[in-house]
């Protein structure tokens, strides 16, 4: 019996960590929930991570990318909140549907199952049927993947109206799974009032005494302050919060968030939750995140990266995006220097040289609507007329294929008919099965299998002749043009074998100048960068020199 077995057998059944926070929100649950699970998995436990949003929402696929931030996607197609692509990058888990739950999805299965009579004509309340139903979703990620510990964020602040049925839900799991196997973590923030040099701890004080009326005592106090806390603050808020002393963590602000499982480990966080849980464990070992850190740190080189995108107003809304370019970039040992830059300024073939020329590579991201779509356009006439590396995502890639067939075809309308209903030449066109009216869930989404084309650059990336990515998209290459533009030089450098949809393309006599129809974001690690990010990077890094 090996020591993961052995340890399995031990525990008996699993173990639950839920996490919520208080006094204000935006203070990194999603990194805490993911760093939990990096420490736990590195001590030989099977860790799954979920998150639970109150909103009502079905989940985030229509929500305005301002609004919400990234949509992550899985590999069975859930579009889910961006922390779940804290929780893979972190624990390098493969997360589905059952790890992101929203009010919405909540409430939507309770109401049908009335409408089908499932309660017998009984009254429909909030307590019970609709928190035994967010019950039965957080015990689902149990049998799903007979994990050893789940961990739960719940989305929003303590006090929040839509929060309470969560609340209560993960007050009364505690009797379905036995106290002794729940730890609840409260993250909330220490203000420092910098005019009186204190930092003020009474606001901690109140969100642990609302949680309690609401049925919960934390097990663990977690604090984001910007300065380090001290031993007598520590003493106070585990007297007034009814928390063991070595059980309040501080969580300083990190210069990233890579560094907040090295700091979190330093607390003794590991620890902390073991013993709540009662968990026999071998120590933590991070030293292969540890490097990973150090090499992020100090970079042998820096390399400037242009992102142009619509949404460049919020980085949330490319935050796998950007995580990515990190990591391709701690692959090189180089530091990435990133500049946003706002598709709708670049007006002209003029206007876009000028703003992107101290550019040593470009990427162009994916999204929606016809906004900013010609300054990205123009972004890629720079990028392949002046040898520029250019990595196109989604979007990206379909804006090589505009360009192409616009400025080497001769095709001056060629467009996208999400763009432009009535152009001659729809080289991105929507497939026959994606006319509908409903726009959530409908969109192709998830993990789809791609052939890729011998020795073109995919290949050297890869270094594998099939490849599998995530994808999030509706308008695709239309195979109408496929061969004109192959014959005018454009290369197709993957293909969906199922449905012969082209999902790379690469621009000949150029430096790394390539398109993926697809999402590698999603599946890059800070320790295994994405094949297409480490290599753009590493062609952006040779443009410099």
């Amino acid at each position: 019996m090996d020591e993961q077995t052995t340890l399995r057998y031990n525990l008996g059944m699993t173990k639950y960590i839920f996490i919520t926070g208080g006094v204000v929100s935006g203070l990194g649950k999603g990194i805490a929930a993911a760093s939990i699970g990096l420490i736990l998995k590195s001590r030989g436990l099977k860790v799954v991570n979920q998150k639970f949003d109150p909103y009502l929402n079905i989940d985030p696929g229509t929500m305005n990318p301002f609004q919400h931030g990234e949509v992550f996607v899985t590999d069975d197609g859930a579009e889910t909140d961006l922390d779940l692509g804290h929780y893979e990058r972190f624990t390098d888990a493969t997360l589905s549907q059952s790890s992101n739950t929203t009010s919405g999805r909540v409430y939507m299965t309770v109401l049908q199952r009335e409408r089908e009579g499932g309660y017998n004509g009984g009254t429909v309340q909030v307590i019970p049927n609709i928190t035994e139903e967010i019950l039965r979703r957080m015990l689902l990620s149990t049998k799903e993947t007979n994990a050893d510990v789940i961990i739960t964020e719940i989305g929003g602040t303590v006090g929040d109206i839509e929060s309470l049925p969560f609340i209560e839900a993960i007050r009364q799991i505690k009797y379905q799974v036995g106290e002794e196997n729940c730890c609840y973590i409260h993250l909330t923030l220490l203000p420092y009032m910098k005019k009186a040099g204190e930092i003020k701890t009474k606001p901690t004080q109140h969100s642990v005494k609302e949680l309690q009326e609401l049925g919960i005592q934390p097990n663990i106090l977690m604090l984001r302050s910007d300065i380090p806390i001290d031993n007598a603050t520590r003493e106070k808020l585990a007297l007034f919060c009814n928390v063991d002393t070595d059980c309040v963590i501080q969580n300083t602000t990190a210069r990233s968030i890579y560094e907040v499982p090295l700091q979190l480990e330093s607390e003794h966080i590991g620890d902390a939750v073991c013993k709540v849980l009662d968990l026999k464990t071998p120590p933590t070992k991070l030293t292969e995140w540890t490097k990973m850190v150090d090499v992020f740190r100090n970079p042998k080189s820096r390399v400037k990266i242009a992102l142009v995108g619509k949404y460049v107003d919020l980085h949330d809304a490319y935050l796998s995006v950007v995580e990515s370019l990190v990591h391709g970039g701690i692959a090189n040992e180089a530091g990435i220097d990133l500049d946003w830059v706002e598709a709708e300024d670049l007006v002209d073939d003029a206007a876009t040289e000028a703003r992107l020329k101290d550019a040593d590579g470009i990427i162009v991201p994916g999204g929606f609507g016809s906004r900013g779509i010609e300054g990205m356009v123009h972004t890629a006439k720079y990028a392949r007329t002046h040898k520029v590396p250019y990595f196109g995502i989604c979007l990206g890639m379909q804006i090589i294929v505009i360009e192409y067939a616009r400025n080497v075809l001769g095709y001056k309308d060629a467009h996208s008919t999400e763009m432009d209903k009535n152009t001659k030449h729809p080289v991105i066109d929507l497939m026959p099965d994606q006319n509908g009216k409903i726009l959530g869930g409908t969109l192709r989404l998830g993990k789809f299998e791609c052939a890729v084309t011998p020795g073109t650059l995919t290949e050297k990336a890869y270094g594998t002749k099939t490849i599998w990515e995530r994808h999030r998209h509706r308008y695709e290459f239309n195979n109408a043009y496929r061969e004109e533009l192959q014959k005018a030089g454009l290369i197709i450098a993957g293909v969906n074998p199922e449905r012969n949809l082209v999902e790379i393309v690469e621009v000949p006599n150029h430096p790394w100048m390539l398109g993926g129809q697809f999402h590698p974001e999603f599946k890059s690690r800070p320790n295994k960068a994405g094949p297409l990010f480490r290599e753009f990077i590493k062609a952006s890094i040779a443009n410099k020199k």
